[in-house]
């Protein structure tokens, strides 16, 4: 595999990891925008703009382009978070330059009004279904809690009251500085024919304005609470606590995903076998989020609700321990053979490959093959290990139990 990359006049970035071997490609534009750039009065404007660039563009109506991606067997789909917006397709090699074109166009919708006012109606529908579904809003709750003032507080859905309010030239205006080419990056992986896609590229945004984009990047001031939200129809107690981790360009990473293997994975870690393995809670784990200039390591609990108590005190215990103690080489080495598998699998898929290309530009990291993720692995010491437990204390954490219980204490 081979990555190759370059700048287009109006900035926008081309860039694939080829590889003449796959019988499949992945491309996508990745659009470095999301709720954390967003202010109050355009809350949910990038998850709501994802929907609208579906509506159809000065070229294609919304049935042209699902027939379009229909027609040449595409899987396609597109997804927004709190960091960026991502268009992609999985397809074969034959429809690059169609898929290209058509994504590209996709990209510089029309925006109208009867289609704002309609679809308005959808996300404000799927903001209270969300809030209807187990564990219901937990991590967003969670999320504000956690960051506070900070701008990865900010809901990916917005709330019900911010999209009625959101007017459609706050939407245009949004789309004008955010969609500008220098901050939207053309990813492929798989076979692709690079010289092609770069062609490809340069002919469909040949009439895009460059324009002037950032992101604020506050250092986060991390809040300590926890918070008991009464839901009287659940069934199950849900928490979610949050804690401090090594944000996306940390070298720390790779031992904090080490470390959330050993202590939370969906089986065999220490969460696993004390709380889950006995059924004392339905599901228990810890995963490390990167972001821009800040990580999470989030723990997710589901039990009955008279075992909420104890299984949260257990949790503790457990992360207070592994303060005290460390981790032992034999967990060391069961959790890099579980991530290693991991990568290797994955990275046979060219759509798997495109998130990684794409996310490392996304953090504006330099990028790094399999083989170089497997290295950073490796690397990984017991004592690289206890530096994160160290540096980002599980014990010092914002939490959100959910359920049916009026109140639950928190741990000691």
């Amino acid at each position: 595999m081979e990555l190759r990359e370059t700048i287009l006049d109006n900035g926008l970035t081309v860039m694939a990891e080829c590889n003449d071997e796959a019988h499949t490609s992945s491309l996508g534009f990745f659009v470095r925008t999301g709720s954390r750039d967003e202010t109050a009065n355009v809350a949910g404007v990038s998850h709501f703009l994802e929907h609208m660039v579906f509506k159809g563009t000065p070229q294609r109506t919304a049935e042209d382009v699902n027939r379009e991606f229909d027609e040449m067997g595409a899987h396609y789909n597109a997804c927004t978070s709190e960091e960026s917006t991502i268009y992609y397709a999985a397809i074969l090699p034959e429809f690059q330059d169609q898929t290209v074109e058509l994504w590209a166009d996709v990209l510089r919708p029309s925006l109208r009004e009867d289609d704002f006012d309609m679809e308005k109606k959808v996300i404000i529908e799927e903001i209270r279904m969300y809030d209807d579904q187990p564990p219901y809003g937990a991590d967003d709750r969670c999320k504000a809690a956690f960051f506070g003032e900070h701008p990865l507080a900010n809901s990916v859905l917005g709330t019900v009251e911010s999209i009625t309010d959101l007017a459609v030239d706050d939407m245009r205006g949004y789309f004008q500085q955010r969609y500008a080419p220098g901050n939207i990056a053309l990813v492929g992986s798989g076979r692709i024919d690079f010289d092609r896609f770069v062609e490809k590229a340069a002919e469909v945004s040949a009439d895009w304005t460059p324009g002037e984009t950032s992101r604020r990047m506050p250092e986060p001031t991390p809040n300590t609470d926890f918070l008991t939200v009464p839901k009287t129809e659940s069934t199950q107690e849900y928490a979610m606590e949050l804690a401090s981790a090594p944000s996306a360009t940390d070298e720390a990473r790779y031992a904090a995903k080490v470390l959330s293997v050993v202590l939370g994975d969906d089986s065999g870690s220490r969460l696993f076998w004390d709380l889950v393995d006995p059924g004392l809670a339905e599901h228990v784990s810890l995963g490390h989020y990167e972001y821009d200039g800040a990580g999470v390591f989030m723990t997710y609990m589901s039990c009955d609700p008279e075992r909420c108590q104890e299984n949260l005190q257990r949790i503790m215990e457990i992360y207070r321990q592994a303060a005290e103690e460390g981790v032992t080489e034999a967990e060391l080495r069961q959790a890099k053979s579980k991530i290693t598998s991991r990568v290797v699998l994955s990275s046979e898929r060219p759509r798997s490959r495109l998130f990684h290309v794409g996310g490392a530009w996304l953090h504006s990291r330099p990028y790094r093959s399999v083989r170089d993720e497997l290295e950073s692995l490796e690397a990984v010491t017991v004592q690289d290990v206890e530096a994160v437990l160290k540096r980002f204390p599980l014990t010092k954490n914002t939490t959100v139990a959910i359920g049916p219980l009026d109140s639950v204490v928190a741990p000691q």
